[in-house]
């Protein structure tokens, strides 16, 4: 991952700078790290990457374990494309809805590995303004770097409620919706 988005979100020799310049859409370089906005958008996309394959596996499994029955019962009582998905498709993978919303919640929640990855200096700082440093990166940096083993368990309690709140919520969400 470190190797490929560097080459991708590289400042003087990136291949999406290149190609924004060859487009026309930027004149100099834009350096991935520096702002905010750019880091998140570089950010973001290698978690989209991470993630995509993930899901789309999930829901494709989800999807195949529909009965057949159910679909053509629709297409003989001349339901369309749009209202069988959203009548027939969307019951039935539910819960797989659910499992992927919670896991894909927590995982952003816990976003490590690229933050890190992305940080040049190395020092899990979350860039020169700490403009992309999430809690994990943060607990790293006290527990591991600074050695503060207490400061370091308070932010973890902290990301654990976070986590089990948010995935409550959603929870709830996903439950309310499907009445």
């Amino acid at each position: 991952v470190a190797l490929v988005f560097s080459q991708l979100f590289g400042r003087d020799f990136g291949i999406v700078n290149w190609a924004l310049q060859h487009a026309g859409l930027i004149s100099d370089p834009i350096d991935w790290t520096a702002d905010t906005w750019s880091s998140h958008l570089a950010i973001a996309f290698m978690v989209m990457w991470r993630w995509t394959g993930y899901n789309a596996l999930i829901y494709l499994a989800a999807m195949q374990a529909v009965p057949r029955e159910l679909y053509e019962s629709a297409m003989v009582d001349g339901a369309g494309r749009l209202l069988t998905f959203r009548k027939i498709t969307v019951p039935a993978i539910r819960p797989t809805l659910l499992f992927t919303v919670v896991i894909s919640t927590i995982g952003g929640l816990q976003l490590f590995a690229e933050p890190m990855l992305f940080d040049q200096q190395g020092n899990a700082e979350g860039g020169t303004e700490h403009q992309f440093q999430t809690l994990t990166l943060m607990l790293y940096k006290y527990g591991f770097i600074n050695n503060d083993a207490g400061y370091a368990s308070a932010v973890s309690w902290v990301l654990f409620l976070i986590i089990a709140v948010v995935a409550a919520a959603n929870a709830l969400l996903v439950r309310r919706s499907g009445r």
